[in-house]
Protein backbone atom coordinates (compact mmCIF):
# COMPACT_ATOMS: atom_id res chain seq x y z
CA UNK A 1 0.00 0.00 0.00
CA UNK A 2 2.88 2.59 0.78
CA UNK A 3 4.48 2.01 -2.61
CA UNK A 4 1.53 2.37 -4.13
CA UNK A 5 0.53 5.61 -2.70
CA UNK A 6 3.78 6.54 -2.99
CA UNK A 7 3.44 5.97 -6.44
CA UNK A 8 -0.13 7.83 -6.57
CA UNK A 9 2.02 10.71 -4.90
CA UNK A 10 5.01 10.98 -7.71
CA UNK A 11 2.47 11.04 -10.11
CA UNK A 12 0.31 14.03 -8.80
CA UNK A 13 3.43 15.62 -8.53
CA UNK A 14 4.49 15.03 -12.30
CA UNK A 15 1.07 16.29 -13.41
CA UNK A 16 1.18 19.60 -11.46
CA UNK A 17 4.78 20.07 -12.90
CA UNK A 18 3.99 19.41 -15.93
CA UNK A 19 1.26 21.85 -16.04
CA UNK A 20 2.08 24.46 -18.07
CA UNK A 21 1.39 28.50 -17.53
CA UNK A 22 -0.97 30.19 -19.14
CA UNK A 23 -1.15 34.24 -20.60
CA UNK A 24 -4.10 35.90 -22.31
CA UNK A 25 -4.14 37.54 -25.40
CA UNK A 26 -7.37 40.14 -27.04
CA UNK A 27 -8.06 39.42 -30.47
CA UNK A 28 -10.85 39.40 -33.01
CA UNK A 29 -12.78 36.13 -33.43
CA UNK A 30 -12.66 35.61 -37.31
CA UNK A 31 -16.14 34.20 -36.77
CA UNK A 32 -18.06 36.13 -34.72
CA UNK A 33 -16.12 39.79 -34.95
CA UNK A 34 -16.34 39.78 -31.74
CA UNK A 35 -13.44 40.70 -29.37
CA UNK A 36 -12.61 37.65 -27.36
CA UNK A 37 -9.86 36.75 -24.69
CA UNK A 38 -7.94 33.93 -24.76
CA UNK A 39 -5.06 31.69 -22.82
CA UNK A 40 -2.29 30.83 -24.57
CA UNK A 41 0.50 28.57 -23.09
CA UNK A 42 3.03 31.07 -21.86
CA UNK A 43 6.20 30.18 -23.66
CA UNK A 44 4.19 31.17 -26.90
CA UNK A 45 4.12 34.63 -26.38
CA UNK A 46 6.99 36.92 -26.93
CA UNK A 47 7.87 39.34 -24.31
CA UNK A 48 6.72 42.22 -23.82
CA UNK A 49 8.12 45.58 -22.27
CA UNK A 50 6.41 47.17 -19.38
CA UNK A 51 6.01 50.24 -21.62
CA UNK A 52 5.51 49.36 -24.71
CA UNK A 53 5.68 51.50 -27.93
CA UNK A 54 2.41 50.51 -29.10
CA UNK A 55 0.33 49.52 -25.62
CA UNK A 56 -3.47 49.50 -24.42
CA UNK A 57 -4.40 51.87 -22.27
CA UNK A 58 -8.30 51.61 -20.88
CA UNK A 59 -9.27 49.96 -23.63
CA UNK A 60 -7.68 52.66 -26.34
CA UNK A 61 -4.93 51.30 -28.37
CA UNK A 62 -2.12 53.98 -29.46
CA UNK A 63 1.62 54.13 -31.13
CA UNK A 64 4.90 55.45 -30.77
CA UNK A 65 8.47 54.40 -31.23
CA UNK A 66 10.67 53.21 -28.67
CA UNK A 67 13.87 52.14 -30.95
CA UNK A 68 17.34 51.31 -29.46
CA UNK A 69 20.36 53.85 -30.30
CA UNK A 70 22.61 51.22 -32.44
CA UNK A 71 19.95 49.34 -33.62
CA UNK A 72 19.30 48.53 -37.61
CA UNK A 73 15.47 48.63 -38.45
CA UNK A 74 14.44 46.91 -42.03
CA UNK A 75 12.20 48.14 -44.42
CA UNK A 76 11.77 46.21 -47.38
CA UNK A 77 9.04 46.94 -50.10
CA UNK A 78 8.16 44.09 -52.59
CA UNK A 79 5.56 43.85 -55.60
CA UNK A 80 4.55 40.85 -57.35
CA UNK A 81 2.27 42.21 -60.39
CA UNK A 82 0.54 38.89 -62.94
CA UNK A 83 -1.35 40.68 -65.58
CA UNK A 84 -3.30 38.48 -67.92
CA UNK A 85 -4.90 40.42 -71.04
CA UNK A 86 -7.61 38.45 -73.17
CA UNK A 87 -8.42 39.48 -76.24
CA UNK A 88 -12.11 39.21 -77.97
CA UNK A 89 -11.26 35.92 -79.20
CA UNK A 90 -10.37 34.09 -76.07
CA UNK A 91 -6.42 34.11 -75.98
CA UNK A 92 -5.02 35.06 -73.50
CA UNK A 93 -1.45 36.41 -72.64
CA UNK A 94 0.33 36.86 -69.02
CA UNK A 95 2.74 39.25 -67.60
CA UNK A 96 4.87 38.68 -64.36
CA UNK A 97 6.84 41.59 -62.88
CA UNK A 98 8.34 42.20 -59.70
CA UNK A 99 10.16 45.15 -58.26
CA UNK A 100 12.08 44.81 -54.51
CA UNK A 101 13.60 47.64 -52.91
CA UNK A 102 15.77 46.89 -49.77
CA UNK A 103 16.51 49.85 -47.71
CA UNK A 104 17.12 50.38 -43.48
CA UNK A 105 17.61 52.85 -40.96
CA UNK A 106 20.08 52.55 -38.15
CA UNK A 107 19.86 54.92 -34.87
CA UNK A 108 22.87 56.50 -34.29
CA UNK A 109 21.81 58.80 -31.28
CA UNK A 110 18.81 59.49 -29.85
CA UNK A 111 17.89 63.16 -28.74
CA UNK A 112 14.95 63.88 -26.20
CA UNK A 113 12.27 62.52 -28.19
CA UNK A 114 14.21 62.61 -31.70
CA UNK A 115 15.34 59.72 -33.57
CA UNK A 116 18.69 60.71 -35.25
CA UNK A 117 18.84 57.70 -38.41
CA UNK A 118 20.87 56.75 -41.24
CA UNK A 119 18.95 55.77 -44.38
CA UNK A 120 20.53 53.39 -45.85
CA UNK A 121 19.76 52.57 -49.65
CA UNK A 122 20.92 48.91 -50.18
CA UNK A 123 19.76 47.57 -53.02
CA UNK A 124 17.06 47.16 -56.20
CA UNK A 125 15.51 44.45 -58.32
CA UNK A 126 13.36 44.59 -60.85
CA UNK A 127 11.85 41.65 -63.46
CA UNK A 128 9.43 41.23 -66.22
CA UNK A 129 8.38 37.59 -67.63
CA UNK A 130 6.39 37.16 -70.79
CA UNK A 131 5.96 34.30 -72.80
CA UNK A 132 8.84 32.63 -71.43
CA UNK A 133 11.15 34.82 -71.59
CA UNK A 134 12.68 36.59 -68.59
CA UNK A 135 14.78 39.15 -67.68
CA UNK A 136 16.40 40.66 -64.79
CA UNK A 137 17.92 44.04 -63.29
CA UNK A 138 19.59 43.64 -59.73
CA UNK A 139 21.84 45.82 -58.30
CA UNK A 140 23.99 43.07 -56.49
CA UNK A 141 24.21 41.37 -60.13
CA UNK A 142 26.64 42.13 -63.09
CA UNK A 143 25.19 45.00 -65.96
CA UNK A 144 22.96 43.31 -68.07
CA UNK A 145 24.41 42.74 -71.27
CA UNK A 146 21.19 44.24 -73.04
CA UNK A 147 21.81 48.19 -73.96
CA UNK A 148 18.14 48.91 -73.08
CA UNK A 149 18.81 47.71 -69.84
CA UNK A 150 22.15 49.03 -68.78
CA UNK A 151 20.63 52.63 -68.35
CA UNK A 152 17.80 50.89 -65.37
CA UNK A 153 21.06 49.50 -63.84
CA UNK A 154 23.26 52.78 -64.23
CA UNK A 155 20.54 54.31 -62.20
CA UNK A 156 19.46 51.41 -59.94
CA UNK A 157 23.07 50.94 -59.01
CA UNK A 158 24.03 54.90 -58.35
CA UNK A 159 20.67 55.15 -55.97
CA UNK A 160 21.83 52.35 -54.24
CA UNK A 161 24.85 52.11 -51.72
CA UNK A 162 23.89 55.87 -50.45
CA UNK A 163 23.39 57.20 -47.01
CA UNK A 164 20.88 59.67 -46.74
CA UNK A 165 20.06 61.39 -42.94
CA UNK A 166 16.45 61.63 -41.19
CA UNK A 167 15.40 62.45 -38.02
CA UNK A 168 12.12 61.31 -36.78
CA UNK A 169 10.27 61.64 -33.33
CA UNK A 170 8.90 59.18 -31.19
CA UNK A 171 5.36 59.97 -32.27
CA UNK A 172 6.58 59.13 -36.13
CA UNK A 173 6.40 62.39 -37.40
CA UNK A 174 9.43 62.75 -39.99
CA UNK A 175 10.86 65.54 -39.09
CA UNK A 176 13.71 66.08 -42.31
CA UNK A 177 15.65 63.71 -44.73
CA UNK A 178 18.66 65.13 -46.39
CA UNK A 179 21.38 63.87 -48.71
CA UNK A 180 19.85 64.19 -51.69
CA UNK A 181 22.02 66.53 -53.41
CA UNK A 182 24.89 64.05 -53.08
CA UNK A 183 22.61 60.99 -54.46
CA UNK A 184 21.36 63.18 -57.75
CA UNK A 185 25.08 63.72 -58.43
CA UNK A 186 26.30 60.20 -58.44
CA UNK A 187 23.19 59.67 -61.15
CA UNK A 188 24.29 61.98 -63.44
CA UNK A 189 26.88 60.57 -63.34
CA UNK A 190 26.79 57.23 -64.02
CA UNK A 191 24.41 58.41 -66.66
CA UNK A 192 26.51 60.41 -68.26
CA UNK A 193 28.64 57.27 -69.45
CA UNK A 194 26.01 56.12 -71.51
CA UNK A 195 24.16 59.29 -72.39
CA UNK A 196 26.03 62.24 -73.70
CA UNK A 197 23.94 64.61 -75.13
CA UNK A 198 23.12 67.33 -71.91
CA UNK A 199 19.66 67.55 -72.44
CA UNK A 200 18.67 64.07 -72.29
CA UNK A 201 21.31 63.59 -69.17
CA UNK A 202 19.18 66.32 -67.40
CA UNK A 203 15.81 64.90 -68.20
CA UNK A 204 17.02 61.76 -66.21
CA UNK A 205 17.84 63.34 -63.43
CA UNK A 206 14.76 65.91 -63.13
CA UNK A 207 12.73 62.74 -63.49
CA UNK A 208 14.26 60.82 -60.64
CA UNK A 209 14.11 64.38 -58.73
CA UNK A 210 10.71 64.35 -59.05
CA UNK A 211 10.09 60.58 -57.63
CA UNK A 212 13.28 60.45 -55.16
CA UNK A 213 12.82 63.44 -53.18
CA UNK A 214 11.95 64.52 -49.03
CA UNK A 215 8.41 64.97 -49.52
CA UNK A 216 7.94 61.77 -51.86
CA UNK A 217 9.89 59.72 -49.00
CA UNK A 218 8.07 61.36 -46.24
CA UNK A 219 4.70 60.21 -47.70
CA UNK A 220 6.29 56.71 -48.08
CA UNK A 221 7.08 56.44 -44.22
CA UNK A 222 3.81 58.06 -43.16
CA UNK A 223 1.98 55.16 -45.03
CA UNK A 224 4.17 52.24 -44.08
CA UNK A 225 4.88 53.26 -40.30
CA UNK A 226 2.13 55.41 -39.12
CA UNK A 227 -1.15 53.31 -39.48
CA UNK A 228 -2.99 53.64 -35.84
CA UNK A 229 -4.96 57.02 -35.82
CA UNK A 230 -3.27 59.52 -33.00
CA UNK A 231 -6.20 59.07 -31.68
CA UNK A 232 -6.10 55.40 -30.87
CA UNK A 233 -8.28 52.93 -31.03
CA UNK A 234 -9.69 50.05 -29.82
CA UNK A 235 -9.83 46.58 -30.89
CA UNK A 236 -12.37 45.38 -33.40
CA UNK A 237 -12.54 49.07 -34.05
CA UNK A 238 -12.48 50.52 -37.84
CA UNK A 239 -11.27 53.09 -39.50
CA UNK A 240 -10.72 54.50 -43.11
CA UNK A 241 -8.51 56.43 -45.21
CA UNK A 242 -8.57 57.64 -48.57
CA UNK A 243 -5.95 58.37 -51.33
CA UNK A 244 -5.48 59.45 -55.12
CA UNK A 245 -5.71 57.06 -57.68
CA UNK A 246 -4.61 59.08 -60.83
CA UNK A 247 -3.91 62.72 -60.99
CA UNK A 248 -6.86 64.42 -61.50
CA UNK A 249 -7.87 63.33 -58.30
CA UNK A 250 -11.48 62.31 -59.42
CA UNK A 251 -10.78 58.91 -58.47
CA UNK A 252 -9.84 57.40 -55.09
CA UNK A 253 -7.99 54.44 -53.42
CA UNK A 254 -10.33 53.45 -49.88
CA UNK A 255 -8.03 51.30 -47.29
CA UNK A 256 -10.22 50.13 -44.41
CA UNK A 257 -8.73 49.04 -41.57
CA UNK A 258 -9.82 47.12 -38.62
CA UNK A 259 -7.63 46.60 -35.59
CA UNK A 260 -7.56 43.07 -35.30
CA UNK A 261 -5.39 41.78 -31.92
CA UNK A 262 -2.85 43.41 -29.87
CA UNK A 263 -0.64 40.87 -27.92
CA UNK A 264 2.31 38.16 -28.08
CA UNK A 265 4.43 40.97 -29.13
CA UNK A 266 2.59 42.11 -31.94
CA UNK A 267 -0.13 44.41 -33.36
CA UNK A 268 -2.15 43.09 -35.87
CA UNK A 269 -3.89 45.52 -38.24
CA UNK A 270 -6.40 43.50 -41.23
CA UNK A 271 -6.90 46.08 -44.54
CA UNK A 272 -9.51 45.70 -46.84
CA UNK A 273 -11.59 48.43 -49.39
CA UNK A 274 -10.11 49.24 -52.96
CA UNK A 275 -12.18 51.08 -55.85
CA UNK A 276 -15.97 50.47 -56.75
CA UNK A 277 -16.91 49.26 -60.04
CA UNK A 278 -17.44 52.04 -62.34
CA UNK A 279 -17.98 51.98 -65.73
CA UNK A 280 -17.79 54.73 -68.23
CA UNK A 281 -19.36 55.14 -71.85
CA UNK A 282 -18.92 57.22 -74.80
CA UNK A 283 -20.95 56.77 -77.76
CA UNK A 284 -20.14 58.12 -81.42
CA UNK A 285 -23.07 57.53 -84.06
CA UNK A 286 -24.03 53.63 -83.40
CA UNK A 287 -20.72 53.10 -81.99
CA UNK A 288 -20.31 52.75 -78.22
CA UNK A 289 -17.46 52.80 -76.01
CA UNK A 290 -17.35 51.17 -72.11
CA UNK A 291 -14.47 51.30 -69.83
CA UNK A 292 -15.34 49.47 -66.22
CA UNK A 293 -12.93 48.86 -63.86
CA UNK A 294 -12.30 47.93 -60.33
CA UNK A 295 -9.83 47.72 -57.54
CA UNK A 296 -10.49 45.19 -54.63
CA UNK A 297 -7.22 44.36 -51.61
CA UNK A 298 -7.22 42.73 -48.18
CA UNK A 299 -4.59 41.62 -46.58
CA UNK A 300 -3.14 42.32 -43.22
CA UNK A 301 0.17 44.78 -41.92
CA UNK A 302 1.65 43.71 -38.84
CA UNK A 303 3.87 45.72 -36.32
CA UNK A 304 6.18 44.89 -33.08
CA UNK A 305 4.26 45.87 -29.51
CA UNK A 306 7.76 46.56 -28.17
CA UNK A 307 9.41 49.35 -30.87
CA UNK A 308 6.13 50.25 -32.75
CA UNK A 309 8.11 49.41 -36.05
CA UNK A 310 6.01 47.29 -39.20
CA UNK A 311 7.10 43.30 -39.21
CA UNK A 312 5.37 42.51 -41.93
CA UNK A 313 2.67 43.45 -44.40
CA UNK A 314 1.09 41.54 -47.00
CA UNK A 315 -1.49 42.50 -48.95
CA UNK A 316 -3.33 41.22 -52.04
CA UNK A 317 -4.79 43.58 -54.44
CA UNK A 318 -6.54 42.69 -57.99
CA UNK A 319 -7.58 45.22 -60.39
CA UNK A 320 -10.15 44.06 -63.11
CA UNK A 321 -10.60 46.36 -66.42
CA UNK A 322 -12.92 45.71 -69.31
CA UNK A 323 -13.04 47.32 -72.97
CA UNK A 324 -15.80 46.72 -74.85
CA UNK A 325 -16.98 48.24 -78.05
CA UNK A 326 -20.68 47.87 -79.69
CA UNK A 327 -22.63 49.03 -82.88
CA UNK A 328 -25.90 47.48 -80.73
CA UNK A 329 -25.79 44.61 -82.85
CA UNK A 330 -22.41 43.20 -81.90
CA UNK A 331 -19.67 43.43 -79.49
CA UNK A 332 -16.16 42.77 -78.44
CA UNK A 333 -14.33 43.16 -75.58
CA UNK A 334 -10.79 43.22 -74.03
CA UNK A 335 -10.30 42.23 -70.54
CA UNK A 336 -6.87 42.38 -68.24
CA UNK A 337 -6.73 41.18 -64.83
CA UNK A 338 -4.16 41.96 -62.37
CA UNK A 339 -3.23 40.20 -59.05
CA UNK A 340 -0.42 41.92 -56.68
CA UNK A 341 0.80 40.62 -54.02
CA UNK A 342 2.20 44.46 -51.48
CA UNK A 343 4.69 43.58 -49.18
CA UNK A 344 6.62 45.09 -46.59
CA UNK A 345 9.70 43.09 -44.81
CA UNK A 346 8.68 39.80 -46.89
CA UNK A 347 11.34 37.23 -45.17
CA UNK A 348 8.99 38.10 -41.77
CA UNK A 349 6.01 36.45 -43.48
Amino acid sequence: MKNIAALALISSIALVSCKKETAKITKVDPKTGKTVTVEVPADSVAKVAENPAIKDSAGVITQTFKLEKGKTYPLTTYQRDVKTMTDPQGKSITATSESTDEMNFVVNDIKGNVYEMTLNLVAKRNSQSAQGKTVVVDTKMAIPKEDDLKMIWNVNKALTGNKLAMKMDTKGNVISITGFDAVYTKVSNAVGTLIKDANQKASVVASLKESFNEKVLKDQFHKNLMIIPKKGVKIGEKWSTSENADASGAVKVTSNYVMKSLGNGTAEIAVTGGIPKKTEKKAQGPITHSLSSELAQSGTIKFDENTGWITNQNINVKTTQIETISDGKQSQSMKSVSNSSVMVNPSAK
